[in-house]
């Protein structure tokens, strides 16, 4: 275990590693900007009287506050925690398919909704992407 954290704080330093984890960030405030939306329209259309359901409030409210948490795992990875790092690359990997699954439910969401969230889904496919690259790769080897 010591060798792993040795091996991982020596690759932390380099510019590839560092520019890997400002995309990360990036990437999980654009998931958590797009939740924002997401939630501030079901607002605007529950005033307007318009359709807003209970789903659609639950789950805007779930997704949005993941973001923060998401961001707190990204700043402990980068810092060199193997778990966070691995629990940010599990969540973008299952999230945005989970994301898309249940949008494609008939009936569940309206189209604007579903679009919205395939939205913040690409952020986190983007996160994926980033922490399975040679970068992040070298950073923290598998256990």
């Amino acid at each position: 275990m010591a060798n792993i954290t040795a091996v991982a704080s020596a690759n932390l330093g380099t510019s590839l590693t560092r520019d890997a984890f400002a995309n990360v960030r990036k990437c999980v405030s654009l998931f958590g900007a797009v939740s924002a939306i997401v939630l501030g329209t079901v607002a605007a259309m529950a005033l307007t009287h318009h359709q807003a359901t209970s789903f659609m409030w639950v789950r805007g409210g779930i997704l949005l506050a993941v973001a923060p948490l998401l961001h707190r795992y990204v700043t402990k990875a980068s810092e060199g925690s193997y778990q966070a790092f691995d629990r940010v690359r599990t969540l973008a990997t299952i999230m945005p398919v989970a994301l898309v699954a249940v949008d494609l439910v008939p009936g569940l969401c309206p189209a604007w909704y579903a679009v919205l969230q395939g939205l913040s889904a690409l952020a986190l496919v983007a996160v994926a992407v980033i922490t399975r690259g040679t970068a992040l790769k070298a950073a923290f080897p598998e256990k």
